[in-house]
């Protein structure tokens, strides 16, 4: 088939996948709020029957009793022909204060190109991107597909490790797609081809066993606050880049970042410095970070004058691709350790971790999807792109299937707002992206397993 052959019949089903979209987008499927877990499944449910309607053998999966579910389905290709595992999630974030919302985030409205919605573009877009492929392929789809659309993704994916090993064999693929990423710009596409790795942890310092008066023993006696700020400082040098020993850096790709859309995208306030050292996407895609992300202490409102005998910090350390979790802990609590002031109590409590990921993007499944990018965007060759935030269930996959090509890529652009009001879909992208994966499948059929 041609290039304007599959454009045509990617435009002739995307009424019917906006539809399909708005009515996923309807579903509160927040999987952090146990409220709602009835939508949860609501949600599994419409996902499994969107693609039973396509001829896929379809179920819902979960790993064990309790856990959020998941869809898998499976529609076999020719005899010989690789399959592809297609992987998106039909859970989102909460919506948060409805005020902050343009429109209603429930009800999914189309304003100046958009379709805003809570899910709009993550993930519930990354879905149905990989259903208009397949309805535009038709029975003209030359390759074996999986769809993997899981429930928790949102909450950090815990039980798909044992999910992954409970279904192994029935996610098995030659080409694993993951549509949970981004491009570069609109009208630029991206592979994305790194993610930062993180740790979370809790840090209280405690330097009274209770509260005494400042102007008694100010001057003598450290309070908690002032310890864990000293702590805290001596986490950055002075030019704001991580002063932790022993965790990892490297080079990115060679991708410019202009100054004006860096501070357009970032909203730091116009006579901001910028921190850290080296090309700006190496701060950003595989250098560590570390921020301070929550803090437990008198608030100053009503504040008594007295030393503070305890306070929490929580600390936000990205990890760059290369390093692993265990690392990054062992070196953030010597370097607390050895930076504690005054004989203060410390407790480190390890929240939460996920690893880093790095994608060698090369080889002949990689060039079909470059070429089919270029397609899409006409003719503008995709970015190697690094993601700065986490997404841990790429390395479980990379883990699980060594000998799969693992294609990062997704419906956002740099103004799609996930996680935050105002979500919304570029549709003109969004077309690309359904054009994009139409192109690949049908070109991955002269991939041999």
């Amino acid at each position: 088939m041609s290039l304007d052959d599959l454009r045509q019949r990617v435009q002739d089903v995307l009424p019917g996948i906006r539809r399909d979209l708005e009515d996923l987008v309807r579903i509160q499927s927040v999987s952090a709020d146990p409220a709602r877990a009835g939508e949860v499944e609501r949600s599994a449910e419409a996902v499994r029957a969107l693609f039973a309607a396509e001829g896929f053998e379809s179920r819902i999966a979960r790993a064990e009793a309790g856990a959020a579910p998941a869809v898998i389905a499976h529609r076999a290709g020719p005899e010989g022909a690789p399959t592809v595992l297609l992987y998106a999630h039909h859970d989102v974030q909460p919506e948060n204060d409805h005020a902050d919302w343009d429109s209603p985030p429930w009800e999914p409205t189309e304003r100046d190109g958009r379709l805003y919605g809570r899910g709009a573009a993550d993930d519930k877009a990354g879905i149905v991107a990989h259903l208009a492929a397949i309805r535009a392929l038709g029975d003209d789809l030359a390759v074996g597909v999986t769809m993997f659309v899981e429930g928790e993704e949102e909450v950090g994916s815990d039980s798909l490790p044992a999910l992954l090993a409970q279904e192994k064999d029935s996610l098995a693929a030659d080409v694993i797609v993951i549509a949970d990423s981004g491009n570069w710009d609109i009208g630029v596409p991206a592979l994305t081809t790194s993610l930062r790795g993180l740790i979370r942890v809790d840090v209280e310092v405690r330097t009274l066993t209770h509260a005494v008066h400042s102007g008694m023993w100010g001057g003598l006696v450290p309070d908690s606050l002032m310890t864990l700020a000293r702590l805290i400082a001596s986490l950055h040098d002075d030019e704001g880049s991580v002063a932790i020993a022993g965790l990892h850096q490297g080079p990115a790709d060679d991708v410019e970042y202009p100054e004006e859309r860096l501070r357009a995208e970032s909203g730091a306030v116009p006579g901001i410095r910028w921190i850290g050292s080296g090309p700006v996407v190496e701060r950003l895609w595989t250098k560590p970070a570390l921020s301070i992300t929550g803090l437990d202490a008198p608030q100053v409102f009503g504040a008594s004058n007295t030393l503070v005998p305890s306070a929490r910090a929580r600390i936000s350390l990205r990890i760059a691709p290369g390093d692993t979790t265990a690392n990054a802990v062992t070196c953030l609590r010597r370097h607390l350790e050895e930076h504690i002031a005054w004989g203060a109590e410390l407790t480190i409590t390890v929240v939460d971790t996920g690893e880093a990921t790095a994608i060698d993007a090369e080889g002949p499944a990689y060039d079909v999807a470059r070429d089919a990018f270029t397609e899409a965007w006409d003719g503008v060759r995709p970015v190697d792109m690094g993601v700065g935030g986490s997404i841990p269930f790429i390395a479980e996959f990379v883990d699980a299937f060594p000998n799969a090509s693992v294609l990062v890529t997704g419906v956002e652009d740099p103004d799609t707002r996930a996680h935050g009001a105002n979500e919304g879909l570029h549709l003109a992208e969004f077309e690309r992206v359904c054009l994009a994966e139409t192109l690949l499948l049908a070109n991955l059929a002269s991939i041999r397993p």
